[in-house]
């Protein structure tokens, strides 16, 4: 590629959550420029005063944090801010209107004092007459002193950008040359009547003053690009080389939102999707390795691995599934006590665990998690997954149709009283070889086996026929019973004594 050190930069606006397609922005931002070595900036483009909030601002950059995603220059910078700030729009206006100024200087920019009525107008008359809605230039031809002698009267004004009869054109990484026509891009408005930068305006002159080289951003932002590249050459700066990422869908291919699921990256947080996971999925949402095969990458692998040129303009399709897959993958490979970090909150939230834990208690939660981890897709379906741990719903398994089905055939009690007998005369804890001993010795007492032998002491001690391995699940029930917890664990013993009691007399 011939890049000597790149300059990029990620500028949401702090007007919401972070989302999935503005994380996937800035993670290709930010691999690309470690990919060659070169400077991620971050800007906070928070000049719509009315919807900015510094509660936002704060939940993106710890959104980006957790994403893994540092940052060389700009607000909270690793090491300062750095040589190009301020760093927010907002404490940049006296730069944009500097170079309002120049413009009027030059005669590359005009007031348009022409009302939102007589635009209206306009637009009205383009649609009637099939024409494109765009600026007729009314004001274009005002002389320099009228116009000023206007302004000085204080009549209302929009700053306008003189557009060439050139067409526009520039190289899209993505998307290869791209040329609008001069006459769809008409004279754009840089500050509207109330003295405030437009958008495609000061993000223009933030980049170049930034000395931005290549623009990553989503192929919404393409239609503005034209308007960007006429500011570039109205100032005489160049024009850096852009690259437009496709639009994310969901699975029934309409752009994606709320109502396909989760969608914010603080959301998959709280559901327990790890980092990790994540940026490994988004980078895969229309990028993918030479070769084509690989689906799983660490940041590092990522950044030695990424290029502009692999990227594709198709849309991408946000696949929940493999999403799902990748963080079974990454919930394998993490280490146990990081899990039980990110797990604990929602038990002790359950009343399940103490606040603060204990050396003890975590030593089984930890046995617990190596239980569930495996049947769970993200963290936050593990409290569901193990709720029989610490409360069995004994009148819910019995109404259970299935459940019903079981107690229904006469050895199911049988099956309970021996199991039950058996158990109280063990010395407590149940060991998983004592319990075997005891399962045996059931069999061959009742004469029970298969389905009518386990499925009656299975639905005793988890509510259900069918559930973890009894080796694994009589130890943890055991040594849980014995653990001073908010809510008590029921032993063995007790959930057998307790579903026989129930059972309806003979």
């Amino acid at each position: 590629m011939g890049l000597s050190k790149p300059r990029v930069r990620f500028a949401p606006s702090p007007t919401g959550q972070l989302h999935v397609g503005n994380a996937r922005t800035a993670l290709y931002n930010w691999v690309f420029a470690r990919r060659f070595g070169g400077d991620f900036l971050l800007r906070i483009e928070d000049t719509d005063i009315e919807r900015s909030e510094a509660r936002y601002e704060a939940q993106l950059l710890d959104d980006l944090r957790w994403l893994g995603l540092d940052w060389d220059e700009g607000p909270e910078a690793r090491s300062d801010e750095g040589a190009y700030g301020p760093y927010r729009q907002s404490e940049r206006l006296e730069i944009y209107r500097e170079h309002t100024e120049r413009l009027f200087a030059e005669d590359r920019a005009y007031r348009c004092f022409c009302s939102a009525e007589h635009l209206d107008r306009e637009r009205e008359q383009a649609v009637v007459a099939h024409l494109p809605q765009v600026y007729s230039g009314r004001c274009r031809n005002i002389s320099r002193e009228e116009s000023a002698a206007r302004a000085a009267a204080c009549e209302p004004f929009a700053v306008r950008l003189k557009i060439g009869p050139d067409p526009i054109a520039f190289h899209d990484i993505v998307r290869g040359a791209v040329e609008f026509a001069a006459d769809a891009v008409s004279d754009p408005i840089l500050v509207r009547s109330s003295g405030m930068p437009v958008y495609n305006y000061v993000v223009t002159i933030d980049d170049a003053l930034m000395r931005i080289t290549h623009v990553i951003r989503g192929d919404d932002h393409l239609s503005n690009t034209p308007k960007q590249v006429a500011i570039y050459h109205a100032f005489g700066w160049p024009v850096p080389e852009f690259a437009h990422l496709s639009t994310i869908l969901g699975p029934d291919k309409t752009r994606l939102s709320k109502r396909h699921g989760a969608t914010s990256i603080s959301t998959f947080r709280e559901m327990g999707v790890l980092p990790e996971a994540l940026t490994n999925y988004l980078a895969l949402l229309g990028w993918g390795a030479e070769g084509g095969t690989r689906e799983t990458f660490t940041m590092p692998e990522l950044a030695a691995e990424f290029t502009l040129e692999r990227v594709t303009p198709s849309p991408a399709i946000f696949d929940f599934n493999k999403l799902h897959w990748l963080n079974r993958h990454y919930l394998k490979l993490a280490e146990p006590a990081r899990i039980l970090e990110l797990a604990r909150p929602s038990f002790v939230a359950q009343h399940w665990l103490p606040d603060p834990s204990t050396a003890e208690v975590d030593a089984w939660f930890l046995q617990l998690l190596a239980l569930f981890l495996p049947g769970v897709d993200q963290l936050d379906q593990l409290p569901e997954k193990a709720r029989f741990i610490f409360a069995v719903d004994q009148p819910a398994a019995m109404a259970n149709e299935e459940n019903a089905a079981v107690f229904a055939n006469p050895s199911a009690r049988a099956v309970l009283e021996a199991f039950a007998a058996r158990i109280a005369a063990l010395p407590a804890p149940v060991t998983a070889e004592a319990f075997k001993t005891v399962m045996n010795e059931v069999k061959a007492a009742t004469g029970a086996k298969g389905k009518d032998l386990f499925h009656p002491v299975r639905i005793a001690l988890t509510g259900a026929h069918s559930g973890p391995e009894f080796d694994k699940l009589v130890p943890l029930i055991e040594a849980g019973s014995a653990l001073a917890l908010p809510t008590p664990v029921l032993s063995v013993r007790q959930r057998a004594e307790m579903f026989l009691a129930a059972l309806p007399p003979v």
